[in-house]
């Protein structure tokens, strides 16, 4: 699960723990991660590096790539920023290549409308990348799924396409294996 958020104060963490208790208490032979891009500093694509931070930029790369190579599919957990994915999270999927060819991904946003519009921003980028994204979503709203839109108190019908949505990409990682040798 790509917690897709570095922004101060998200709603993103809780988000995610919300999706990652949510799949974990399914008991699937599947074993569930949170991925935080707070965690990798990376540097903006293409831009200059100092020579002095020149090995750390180097090893946030290759710590992000070995990180998303270890996985069979993906829950990217966005919010919408603009009606599109977070500059963060944009930064980051450019640094990816066959590391995530031919595997699978689901979505679960927050915003105005639920994050639909950064899931639809990330349909175009992964299919470029060869990720395979799976038709269901989970959505919440920041009106009805957040008290003052900050604390995340969703509603139990999010339960359904959670369910679906972790059904399909289950399904699809599996299915597509053999692509990856």
């Amino acid at each position: 699960m790509i917690l897709g958020s570095v922004r101060q104060g998200r709603n993103g963490e809780a988000v995610a723990k919300w999706m990652y208790d949510f799949a974990t208490n399914r008991n699937d032979e599947v074993t569930y991660e949170i991925v935080d891009l707070a965690d990798y500093p990376l540097p903006m694509l293409g831009a200059a590096i100092k020579e002095s931070d020149q090995e750390e930029a180097a090893q946030a790369i290759q710590s992000w790539s070995e990180k998303m190579a270890s996985f069979d599919g993906y829950i990217f957990v966005t919010p919408e920023y603009n009606h599109a994915i977070g500059g963060a999270l944009k930064n980051a999927t450019d640094y990816l290549k066959a590391e995530v060819h031919n595997k699978a991904a689901g979505f679960v946003g927050y915003g105005s409308l639920g994050g639909t519009r950064a899931h639809e921003n990330l349909r175009l980028i992964l299919g470029e990348l060869q990720v395979a994204d799976v038709r269901t979503a989970v959505t919440f709203s920041l009106m009805t799924d957040f008290e003052n839109m900050s604390v995340f108190k969703p509603a139990d019908f999010h339960h359904v396409n959670a369910n679906e949505m972790l059904d399909q990409v289950i399904a699809w990682s599996g299915a597509l294996k053999p692509l990856r040798g």
